[in-house]
């Protein structure tokens, strides 16, 4: 298990190493990132553009060794441009029959980019596959090859036209990491790197096999009893609704997290233990996923809003009432 344990920290360190060729500054986000995709999870990146977001996922699917398609999400996106659709194939023989033609969802990485300028029926063609790797056309499902993620970006700031992802959607995602804007030092090294090349310069360092096996030795990993109860009295906490939740929930939430988070929080955990060398989860792996798997599923009351408290803020409340008692 010691060997195992190593091998794991190595493959991280040194896929995190190779996409941090192409991506300056964002150290955090690569790492989190990485960390939800060896736990099977869907990511969600928001930034301004131009900070790296489609170039982080194009270098993860060379990192990873996996099949990357990228769809830009327009207003005039059909799900039948996303899913695929049936159509007429005819042959030289003259014979014809209808086959059906994957889209661009059947790869390893899908880069659903500018994904809330889509309308809610083309982004309601990710829902089935986020969760159940699994595409339904004409009452026929196709399974999707292992592994299967789904990297999404949205833009923050310009919200005209449109369509905010409905809560469904948003909880489908494992992770929601904001990508800061660099400082002059890094911007520096970015116009640089962009000079000698535009391409991405990341190569790949584990094959979707080695990705697996990497899941499943994660899984293994034990969770303490106290870490669990912890992880669940978190999670509860964020309910203002439940008569013990803590007063930072009744004056900053209006709704609180699914039971999703609790999952995620969990198998996040086992991941990040590995990936720093322990074979246990600790507190403070629980308490530094809670800003990435929270910030999307908890929605702030007008108290927060007012007192101007973002997402993280209200997090890192809960986290000082939770650890107090």
């Amino acid at each position: 298990m010691e060997n195992q344990m190593e091998n794991f920290a190595n493959q991280c360190e040194r896929i995190i190493q190779e996409i941090q060729k192409d991506l300056v500054g964002q150290d955090e986000v690569v790492r989190d990132t990485v960390t939800a995709m060896i736990a099977g999870g869907n990511v969600l990146l928001e930034g301004v553009p131009g900070v790296g977001k489609t170039r982080l996922v194009r270098s993860l699917g060379q990192a990873f060794s996996l099949p990357f398609s990228r769809i830009q999400f327009t207003p005039d996106l059909m799900p039948a441009d996303v899913t695929g659709t049936n159509v007429l194939e005819t042959y030289p023989d003259g014979r014809s029959a209808i086959i059906f033609k994957k889209g661009p969802i059947f790869a390893g990485i899908v880069l659903a980019d500018e994904i809330n300028r889509a309308t809610p029926k083309t982004q309601s063609a990710l829902l089935e596959a986020m969760q159940e790797h699994k595409v339904t056309v004409s009452g026929v499902s196709y399974t999707l090859d292992e592994p299967f993620f789904v990297l999404a970006t949205q833009n923050p700031i310009e919200q005209d036209g449109t369509y905010p992802l409905p809560e469904a959607q948003t909880d489908r995602f494992m992770f929601k990491l904001n990508v800061e804007f660099p400082t002059a030092d890094q911007l520096y090294n970015i116009v640089s790197i962009t000079q000698k090349t535009m391409e991405e310069t990341a190569e790949a360092v584990v094959t979707a096999e080695d990705l697996l096996a990497m899941r499943a030795c994660a899984k293994e990993i034990p969770i303490m009893e106290p870490i669990m109860r912890y992880t669940m009295r978190l999670v509860c906490a964020t309910h203002p609704e439940l008569p013990d939740s803590p007063d930072c929930a009744k004056k900053y939430i209006r709704f609180g997290a699914s039971p999703r988070a609790a999952q995620a929080l969990i198998t996040a955990g086992k991941v990040r233990a590995l990936m720093n060398g322990r074979y246990n989860v600790a507190f403070e792996d629980i308490e530094s996923l809670a800003f990435p798997v929270l910030r999307h599923r908890i929605k702030p009351s007008y108290a927060a809003v007012t007192d101007k408290l973002t997402p993280d803020d209200c997090i890192r409340k809960l986290i000082q009432s939770i650890s107090q008692k």
